[in-house]
C-alpha cells in the first residue's frame, strides 16, 4: 500500500533524518555538560558518576530514545526502498518521532516517578533550539488528533504494521513460531499461570523439535547456527503467547553461550548437543541473598578436595527452573575478594520431581511464590558440601567466572528485550480486542479518544522497542560491540511492556483486575522485565558510563 500519511514517504523520511541529526546534537550538549560533572582529566570518575546518577541516567535515557528513533528510521527507510512502507508504518514513524522529540525537549521519564528535564543540567536553551528546528517542529506539530485518528481507523479496518524484514528465511521463522504459539501456547497459557504449573513436558519437547534451544548453537553440536536476530524473533513470538515459553530458551542460551565461548573441547562435546536439542535443561545459579546485581560480593565458596574434586557450600536465591533441570551453571568464589576471585562451574544434577524437587546430595531448595513469570518456578537453594568433579570448572581455569559470564550479558539482555516486546504486543492485542467489543454509553470503547490514544501509543512504542532490539541483535551478529546497545534495547522494551500492560488493564477496567482475565497475568509478567537481567537503574548506569567512556576513549 502506498503511503498517504505525509506529502510523500521520501519527504517524511528526509524530515525524520534531519530531526534525528538535530536530536543527536542536543545529546552531544548533554554529554558535554555531564562530562563536566563526572570527568576527571578526561576520564570518567566512578564516584562522581554515582553522585550525579540522576543526570547520568537522564543522559542514558536521552541516548536510548535517540537510538530508538534511529532504529525506527532505518526500518522505515528499508521498507520504503523495498516499496513496502504502508500507511500504518508511516503514521507509526511520524507519531514516534513526534512523541519522543517532545520528550527530549521537555523531559524524559527515567522511572515511574522520576523525570529528567534539560533545565536540570542547564540546557533549557539547547532544548528549545532543538524543538525550534524546522524538521523537529514540523514533526512535533504533525502528531495531531487527526493523525492519531487516522492510525486508529486503519487498525480498526484490519491494517497492521509491516513485519517484512527483507529476508524470506527470517520471515518464515516468524510465521512458523507465530502459528505454533497461537495453536500450542496462547490458548492454554493463562490456565497454566493460574495453576502455577510448570511448562508442560510435551511443550518442552515440541519446542526442542522446532530447534528453539539451539538457535545460536553451532551446527557441529546439533544447533541451527543462526544469529541473535533470529533468536530475537523466536523469543518475541513465543513471549507473545506466554513469557514463560519465551524465557525457557534464555536458560539454554546463557548456558550454551557460556560453554561455547569459554568451555573446553570436552565440555562442549558433553553439554552443547543436549542443550541444543532440549534434552538437557539448564538453570543459571548466580544470585545470592546478599548480592543481587553486586556479583563481586558473592559468598558461595567452592573448595578443592584432596582428590581434585570440588566441594561447594553457600546459599543462592531467585534461581529460575532450579528443580526440573539437569545442568547448573554456578558462579562461586574460589579465591579472594572481588570479581577476580570468582569461578564458573558446570554442575550436573538429577531432575527433581514434585515429591522430591532436589534429590542430589548436598543440595536443598524451597520455592519462592511469585506474582507472575511462572512456568519454571523460582527457588532458594542451599549448597552444603555439594560435590562436583574436577572437570566441572568451566574452561578448566579459576578466577575467570565473572569475565566468562559478562561475555553472555549482551545476548541475554537482547533476548530479554525480545521477551519484553512479545509481552508488549500481547498487551496491545488484548487492549485493542477489548476496546473493539466492549460497549459503554452505546459505543465501543475505541470510539473514545482517550482509549484510542492509549492504543496508538502502545502500538507506536512497541514498534520502537522491537526495532531497537533488532538493531542491537544485528550489531551483535556483525561482531560489533553491543554492551550499550543491548542495555538500551532492554531498558526501553521493559518499560514499554509495563506501560502497555498498565494501559491495557486500564482499558479493561474492573474486568481486567480479575484473576481470570488474561491481562492480569500480562501485568504481572511485565513487571519483572525491568528488574531481572539487570535492573533498569543498573542498565541506565551502564549505558551512561559506556557512552561516556566511548567518547573519551577511556575503555
Amino acid at each position: 500500500m502506498a503511503c498517504s500519511a505525509y506529502a510523500s514517504p521520501a519527504a517524511l523520511i528526509d524530515q525524520a533524518d534531519a530531526a534525528l541529526d538535530t536530536a543527536r546534537r542536543f545529546a552531544a550538549d548533554v554529554r558535554s555538560r555531564l562530562l563536566g560533572k563526572v570527568g576527571d582529566g578526561g576520564a570518567v570518575d566512578p564516584a562522581l558518576l554515582d553522585r550525579h546518577q540522576h543526570d547520568a541516567h537522564g543522559y542514558a535515557w536521552i541516548e536510548t530514545t535517540i537510538a530508538a528513533l534511529d532504529a525506527l528510521l532505518g526500518w522505515a527507510a528499508a521498507a520504503h526502498d523495498r516499496g513496502e512502507l504502508g500507511e500504518v508504518d508511516a503514521l507509526v514513524l511520524r507519531l514516534a518521532f513526534s512523541e519522543y522529540l517532545s520528550q527530549l525537549a521537555g523531559g524524559v521519564a527515567i522511572g515511574p516517578n522520576e523525570t529528567f528535564r534539560p533545565g536540570q543540567i542547564g540546557l533549557n536553551a539547547a532544548a528549545r533550539a532543538m524543538a525550534d528546528h524546522p524538521a523537529v517542529a514540523g514533526l512535533i506539530a504533525g502528531a495531531d488528533a487527526e493523525s492519531r485518528a487516522a492510525l486508529v481507523a486503519l487498525v480498526r479496518a484490519g491494517a497492521g504494521v509491516s513485519e517484512a524484514s527483507g529476508d524470506e528465511a527470517l520471515d518464515e521463522i516468524r510465521a512458523q513460531f507465530r502459528r505454533f504459539t497461537a495453536e500450542r501456547i496462547t490458548p492454554f497459557a493463562h490456565r497454566w499461570h493460574l495453576d502455577d504449573a510448570l511448562i508442560p513436558d510435551f511443550l518442552v519437547a515440541e519446542l526442542g523439535a522446532l530447534g528453539t534451544f539451539g538457535i545460536c548453537v553451532d551446527p557441529e553440536y546439533g544447533g541451527l547456527g543462526l544469529g541473535k536476530l533470529e533468536m530475537c524473533v523466536v523469543t518475541e513470538e513465543l513471549s507473545r503467547g506466554w513469557i514463560g515459553a519465551g524465557s525457557l530458551g534464555t536458560r539454554s542460551e546463557i548456558a550454551a553461550e557460556l560453554i561455547a565461548l569459554a568451555g573446553s573441547d570436552e565440555q562442549k562435546a558433553r553439554w552443547l548437543p543436549g542443550l541444543a536439542s532440549g534434552a538437557i535443561l539448564p538453570t543459571a545459579v548466580f544470585t545470592e541473598p546478599g548480592a543481587g546485581s553486586d556479583l563481586a560480593s558473592l559468598a558461595t565458596r567452592a573448595t578443592r578436595a584432596p582428590a581434585g574434586s570440588w566441594r561447594i557450600s553457600g546459599a543462592k536465591t531467585w534461581i529460575t527452573h532450579a528443580a526440573r533441570t539437569d545442568l547448573m551453571t554456578l558462579l562461586a568464589r574460589t579465591g579472594g575478594e572481588g570479581h577476580r576471585g570468582l569461578s564458573m562451574f558446570l554442575l550436573a544434577k538429577p531432575r527433581g520431581s514434585d515429591a522430591d524437587p532436589f534429590p542430589a546430595a548436598g543440595l536443598a531448595g524451597s520455592e519462592i511464590a511469585v506474582l507472575g513469570y511462572r512456568g519454571m518456578r523460582e527457588y532458594e537453594l542451599s549448597f552444603d558440601d555439594f560435590e562436583a568433579p574436577a572437570e566441572s570448572l568451566l574452561g578448566d581455569v579459576e578466577g575467570e567466572g565473572f569475565r566468562q559470564l559478562m561475555r553472555t550479558f549482551e545476548g541475554a539482555r537482547i533476548q530479554t528485550a525480545a521477551r519484553a516486546v512479545g509481552v508488549a504486543w500481547r498487551a496491545y492485542e488484548l487492549g485493542l480486542g477489548y476496546a473493539l467489543v466492549r460497549h459503554q454509553f452505546g459505543r465501543p470503547l475505541i470510539d473514545f479518544p482517550r482509549v484510542a490514544d492509549k492504543l496508538v501509543t502502545m502500538l507506536v512504542e512497541t514498534v520502537a522497542a522491537r526495532e531497537l532490539a533488532y538493531a542491537a541483535a544485528r550489531t551483535k551478529d556483525t561482531g560489533g560491540r553491543s554492551d550499550v546497545e543491548a542495555g538500551m534495547a532492554k531498558l526501553l522494551a521493559a518499560r514499554v511492556a509495563w506501560t502497555n500492560a498498565d494501559a491495557s488493564l486500564q482499558i479493561h477496567g474492573g474486568n481486567g483486575y480479575a484473576l481470570e482475565s488474561e491481562i492480569s497475568r500480562i501485568l504481572c509478567d511485565a513487571r519483572i522485565l525491568s528488574i531481572f537481567e539487570g535492573a533498569a537503574e543498573i542498565q541506565a548506569h551502564i549505558i551512561a558510563r559506556g557512552l561516556l567512556q566511548r567518547r573519551t576513549g577511556d575503555q
